[in-house]
């Protein structure tokens, strides 16, 4: 294909090799960049469970290299050695399989059920967090700020746990203005608002989470119909990670539908 990678072939087939050449090392180690991901259209994963994952999802792999050829056991991958791993894994413990995979195509936004809105979500590990979240709940569609992190990042893939290829992302020029047309209800989470556990949900709306630091803008916050609390019950926490407020406002959708 067009990504430079030498020697690549079909997986199927495939005979291993016992040295990755200068190219392909420059290549799969310029990855971890956002811009050579977006310019190849493509993203890497590590670890023989995750990459499962996303092949049994049916994501569609360029190359895949492994220092041992019996993890896999429906694809073949190229041999390489433990040292060579680690050249071009962005882990500082590499687990034994490095694969670069095709983009999915997504699908258009539907604005019906249940959408997550992220007003710049920048920490990587939060993102893929949430991004898995929202594959347990049943959330097909996440809205993000152009600020949001790179849903691509290898941190964010790892975080993911696979859920990359079930949930879509669509980064959106202009969340507040997206979040001023649409016909479904839309929610935030907010220090102060209403108590969520007092408070009848529907099951179509969109629900908003803000930044790490910031939380919602003021721009997003306008547009907003009803702002959610979670109350707190303690004493020594004066707030919670967007991950884990994300988790209790979903669970609360949720259980509202089921009532």
């Amino acid at each position: 294909m067009h990504f430079g990678l030498e020697g690549s072939r079909s997986l199927h087939g495939m005979t291993s090799r016992t040295m990755l050449s200068k190219n392909t090392l420059k290549y799969l180690t310029s990855l971890g960049q956002k811009k050579y991901r977006d310019r190849h259209e493509v993203f890497v994963a590590e670890g023989p469970k995750l990459i499962q994952d996303l092949l049994d999802a049916g994501l569609e792999v360029e190359a895949l290299y492994s220092t041992d050829l019996g993890v896999f056991s429906d694809v073949t991958a190229d041999l390489i050695s433990a040292a060579e791993l680690k050249k071009i894994s962005n882990q500082k413990s590499p687990n034994m399989a490095f694969a670069v995979f095709n983009r999915k195509t997504n699908t258009a936004l539907k604005e019906e059920g249940l959408i997550l809105a992220l007003d710049s979500i920048q920490d990587p590990g939060n993102l893929g967090t949430i991004m898995r979240l929202a594959d347990w709940f049943g959330v097909h569609h996440i809205v993000c700020t152009q600020q949001t992190a790179d849903c691509y990042n290898p941190k964010v893939v790892q975080a993911s746990m696979g859920s990359l290829a079930r949930v879509q992302l669509h980064y959106l020029e202009d969340l507040p203005a997206w979040l001023a047309q649409t016909d479904l209800p839309v929610y935030g989470g907010f220090m102060q608002g209403d108590n969520v556990y007092q408070t009848a949900l529907p099951q179509d709306a969109v629900l908003v989470m803000g930044n790490e630091g910031q939380g919602i803008s003021q721009e997003a916050s306008a547009v907003i119909d009803t702002k959610l609390s979670i109350p707190n019950f303690g004493m020594g926490q004066e707030s919670l990670n967007v991950a884990t407020a994300t988790a209790v406002l979903l669970s609360e959708f949720k259980r509202s539908i089921e009532k």
